[in-house]
C-alpha cells in the first residue's frame, strides 16, 4: 500500500508546516502595520490616523488607497455622530439664535456626509485632486459651524469638542495621504 513511516515523521511534518505557515502570516501583518505607519506618519496626529485605520478589518489587506478609503469612512461615521450631537443640542437649546446655528451645523454635517460619499467615489476613480477638494469642503462645514456657534458665546460639551477635533485630525490626515498619490 505504501511505505510505512514512523509516527514522529508525521508529527515533524505537521510542526514544520504549521511553523512555516505562521512565519509567513506574521510577516504579512508586519508589512500591513508598516504601511499604516508610513501612511499615517505625516498626519498632524498620527495616532488618530492609526487608531482609525486599525479599527477597520479591511486594514489588514489595504493598500495606500485602501487606507485613505478607511479614513474617509471614519470621517463619514464621525460626521454622523456630529449630526446626532447637533440635533440633540438644538432640541435642548432655549436661545433662538443658538437653536438656528445648531440646526445649521446639523445641515452642514449632512452636506459633509454627501461630500464624503462623493470623495470616496472620486478616490475609487483615482481622481485624487477632486477627492481632496471634497474632503476640504466637508471640513469647511465643521469650521463654519464652530465659528457661528462660538460667536454666540456657546461652548460645546467636551465630548462634542473632542469629536470635532478628531474630525479635523482625520480630515487633515486623509488630505495629506491623498496628496502623496498625485
Amino acid at each position: 500500500m505504501g511505505i510505512p513511516l514512523p509516527p514522529y515523521y508525521l508529527t515533524l511534518f505537521l510542526l514544520l508546516f504549521i511553523s512555516f505557515n505562521n512565519v509567513g502570516h506574521r510577516n504579512l501583518v508586519f508589512a500591513d502595520d508598516a504601511l499604516i505607519e508610513a501612511q499615517c506618519h505625516n498626519a498632524e496626529v498620527p495616532e488618530t490616523c492609526k487608531k482609525c485605520v486599525k479599527s477597520d478589518p479591511r486594514s489588514q489587506s489595504a493598500d495606500k488607497v485602501g487606507i485613505a478609503a478607511i479614513i474617509i469612512t471614519c470621517l463619514s461615521n464621525k460626521a454622523t455622530t456630529l449630526i446626532n450631537n447637533m440635533t440633540t443640542l438644538a432640541s435642548g437649546a432655549r436661545d433662538k439664535n443658538l437653536k438656528v446655528a445648531l440646526r445649521g451645523c446639523e445641515k452642514g454635517f449632512y452636506y459633509s456626509k454627501t461630500n464624503l460619499i462623493a470623495a470616496m467615489n472620486r478616490l475609487k476613480g483615482k481622481e485624487y485632486d477632486r477627492t481632496n477638494l471634497l474632503v476640504k469642503q466637508a471640513l469647511e462645514e465643521e469650521f463654519v459651524c464652530k465659528m457661528k456657534v462660538e460667536a454666540l458665546r456657546f461652548n460645546f460639551p467636551s465630548s462634542v469638542t473632542f469629536d470635532m477635533g478628531v474630525y479635523e485630525e482625520l480630515s487633515t490626515a486623509v488630505m495629506r495621504i491623498v496628496d502623496r498619490f498625485v
